[in-house]
């Protein structure tokens, strides 16, 4: 079953839940410019999403205006207001989180891994796995990390291994070995 806007759930809950888009990692320069890490796919597709709720600890604030590039392997960002390098070392460690409702629908076929956390996992048989915890990124492809009676690291490869992801049941059903 292939995603759309209307096979996730609804409601100003899901709407609203930050999606964690990257975070800060250091300052760049001396005009007050920041390096960021971004796990948006391309990854300068993060400063599309505005405006940003930084959180660092039990501190939170809302950031918008911010203007960004490339710069060899890092991404540079400009924020308003931050005008030199000890206003911007102040914000290094804050991750960055939009509203779910900030992002486009994705493709058909497609999934946001935070749409995919927490639906139960099973196999073809019924044999019930766990939940999905987070995905990880090999490089080779995404593997749904399934936390049940044990761990299990299963590749997000459809059909092959993930036969059908179905948001109105919650669950993804694999095919895979229970043992393994």
């Amino acid at each position: 079953m292939s995603a759309t806007a209307d096979d996730r759930p609804a409601g100003p809950s899901h709407a609203h839940r930050p999606i964690l888009l990257g975070r800060i990692t250091g300052v760049f320069g001396v005009r007050g410019e920041l390096k960021i890490e971004s796990w948006t796919d391309p990854r300068d597709a993060i400063f599309r999403y505005q405006p940003w709720t930084l959180v660092r600890g039990q501190s939170t604030s809302q950031l918008a205006g911010v203007r960004g590039r490339t710069h060899g392997q890092a991404l540079v960002a400009s924020v308003p207001g931050v005008g030199d390098r000890d206003a911007a070392q102040a914000m290094v460690g804050y991750s960055i989180s939009v509203p779910r409702s900030a992002l486009p629908a994705p493709k058909d076929g497609e999934y946001y891994w935070v749409d995919l956390e927490g639906l139960s996992v099973s196999t073809l048989d019924g044999v019930m796995l766990g939940s999905v915890s987070h995905l990880l990124e090999t490089g080779a492809n995404h593997v749904l990390v399934v936390q049940g009676d044990r761990e299990r690291l299963i590749p997000f490869v459809q059909p092959q291994y993930v036969t059908e992801v179905d948001f109105d049941a919650r669950r993804i059903v694999v095919d895979w070995d229970p043992e393994f």
